[in-house]
């Protein structure tokens, strides 16, 4: 699969939606997952991200313009032992509870599908990285509806033994902006992944479209130790 430039894949897509990067860092030290949210209604831009434990959640900048907190306010990332669990939806938390039940990453999310926002039908993603006694493995989950008739979830599950340092996976809602938005097509296209945090962060971050992004998180761990450092950019202050 030909490496892909992760700037150039974002300048060049107004509307990517929602976006997880999971990968290991180009010295093998670290294993690094990226989130972030864009919007185009006033309630999705209406966001921050905000620190809850181990993890994070959505939370609305203006309290007073929050309108349906249904799809919009959930925890994307959270940390059951030594697995970070990292979504564009509360299937974060289904995920979690599952796999607290013994469950595999695919079999909590059996009781899933896509949201209930047609036309959009948009995906859900979600991934889930594993670090454990100097080995890290990852794997990604994309539900959707069969080009756009939601009668139908198809379901995908993309796993990552033993990550490759320098490389990592980059998964996203739409496949571009549009009315209705066209979901997510394909395998998750292989990015490069960095040593450096901040210059990752700032990437990404410089890369979205200035109109439409929301929020963003980055958190790189240490493979040998599990302790990790994380960014939070948000476009509301």
């Amino acid at each position: 699969m030909e490496m892909l430039s992760l700037e150039k894949e974002l300048k060049e897509n107004s509307y990517p939606g929602r976006g997880i990067i999971i990968g290991r860092c180009a010295d093998g030290t670290k294993a690094v997952t990226a989130y972030f949210i864009m919007g185009r209604s006033v309630n999705s831009r209406n966001r921050v991200f905000v620190e809850e434990g181990e993890g994070i959640r959505t939370q609305a900048f203006d309290p007073s313009k929050l309108v349906d907190p249904s799809l919009i306010i959930y925890a994307p990332v959270r940390v059951l032992g030594n697995k970070t669990i990292v979504t564009n939806g509360d299937q974060t938390d289904t995920i979690y509870d599952g796999m607290d039940h013994q469950l595999t990453f695919e079999q909590s999310l059996r009781c899933r599908e896509f949201e209930p926002d047609g036309p959009n039908y948009t995906p859900r993603i979600s991934g889930i990285l594993h670090v454990e006694n100097g080995t890290f493995n990852y794997a990604m989950s994309i539900l959707k509806s069969n080009n756009g008739d939601p009668s139908s979830c198809s379901r995908y599950t993309f796993a990552y033994e033993n990550a490759k340092p320098g490389e990592g996976h980059f998964i996203h809602t739409y496949k571009c902006d549009g009315n209705p938005l066209p979901s997510f097509e394909g395998e998750p296209k292989l990015v490069a992944i960095p040593d450096d945090m901040d210059a990752f962060t700032n990437l990404l971050w410089e890369s979205l479209n200035e109109d439409n992004k929301v929020s963003l998180f980055v958190r790189y761990i240490d493979i040998a130790t599990g302790k990790y450092e994380s960014k939070i950019v948000n476009k509301n202050k």
